[in-house]
């Protein structure tokens, strides 16, 4: 890690390289996507380091909570200039994607990175349980989506009331969350664990080069997924979904392999569930603002992996212990899932 460490922050040169390369240069989709996609290696561990040393001060859950919320305000950035492109198909694609490569994906990697480790089961199945909610109540329009035209105005009304209460409900969840990580008994901050105002100060400033540098990367992924063949649900629900999130997800695999698993595990999941519960109904609403309004009219097999990845997490953390072999199973669902949006095509 001694020699790893100069290699990163000299790494921190590919950021402004991405924005020079596009704005400057106009260079082709394929440099894009490769300068982007590096530049988000550095700034994933930046973003996992500050969070852990935030953490030193608040505890693993409401790190974990920082460290999903700075992550996700790109996101919902990006979903919304892809609403604006009139890319409906590829926001909710997105989204969905998001939901399962977090539970799935990241979840499985930070227990393969960290090994044996303790969960904080409550905190974990109580966001969970958040999620399966969500996709229960995302299958009100989504159903009706099924048949006839998903971007129809009646869909878009029936999706008002479905966002409104999912909002409420994230409201509620991350009260209680956060309220018993509060009254949670922590250890003493360690003595190397920088300042809280510059954990965030940090966590902050990566968060905004991860949002320039990841709407870079999904401003170039259309033409290069078109350029090697991949259809726009493929590239939406996999490619947008993981490489949009990369820094945020690295953050959490790199705390894994700290040794940190009740943080990295609440990365994993407090994101999954801010994503479901809070960023697919405010971008939902956002959407009536910037055109034109996005109805929550998921396919099926976006529901379908959604509600059984978060079922299949609740399963695998309900003994609050963490094993490599359940980390290889959630990777293995994840690369089925994976294969069932290769064979679903585009809507």
């Amino acid at each position: 890690m001694v020699v790893a460490r100069p290699l990163l922050w000299a790494s921190f040169a590919l950021v402004p390289a991405t924005v020079v390369a596009r704005y400057v240069f106009d260079a082709d989709a394929t440099t894009l996507f490769v300068l982007s996609a590096l530049a988000l290696i550095p700034l994933a561990w930046l973003i996992g380091e500050s969070t852990e040393h935030a953490a030193e001060h608040t505890g693993p859950g409401v790190g974990g909570f920082l460290n999903a919320s700075f992550g996700n305000a790109p996101e919902l950035i990006i979903a919304l200039f892809a609403i604006a492109d009139g890319l409906p198909n590829v926001v909710r694609g997105s989204l969905a994607g998001s939901v399962v490569s977090n539970i799935l994906l990241v979840l499985g990697a930070a227990m393969i990175a960290g090994g044996d480790g303790v969960l904080d089961t409550r905190s974990l199945r109580l966001q969970l349980l958040a999620v399966i909610g969500a996709v229960l109540l995302l299958l009100i329009p989504s159903i009706a989506g099924w048949h006839g035209n998903p971007e129809r105005h009646s869909q878009f009304v029936l999706t008002i009331p479905v966002a409104v209460v999912l909002l409420l409900v994230y409201a509620l969840v991350t009260a209680a969350n956060l309220r018993y990580h509060r009254l949670a008994p922590r250890t003493a901050p360690d003595v190397s664990a920088w300042p809280f105002r510059r954990s965030l100060a940090i966590l902050g400033a990566a968060t905004a080069a991860t949002a320039v540098v990841s709407e870079t990367l999904v401003h170039s992924l259309t033409r290069f997924g078109h350029a090697v063949g991949l259809n726009q649900f493929f590239i939406a629900i996999v490619i947008v979904a993981i490489v949009g999130n990369a820094a945020e997800h690295g953050g959490a695999i790199v705390i894994a392999k700290g040794g940190n698993m009740r943080l990295a595990t609440e990365i994993a999941i407090t994101s999954s569930m801010q994503v479901a519960v809070f960023v697919v109904p405010a971008v939902a609403l956002l959407s009536w603002l910037v055109g034109p309004a996005l109805p929550l009219s998921f396919r099926f097999v976006e529901i379908a992996t959604m509600g059984a990845a978060a079922a299949g997490a609740v399963i695998v953390v309900a003994d609050g212990r963490s094993r490599r072999w359940e980390g290889f199973l959630l990777i293995g669902v994840y690369v089925l899932a994976v294969l069932w949006y290769g064979l679903a095509g585009n809507r």
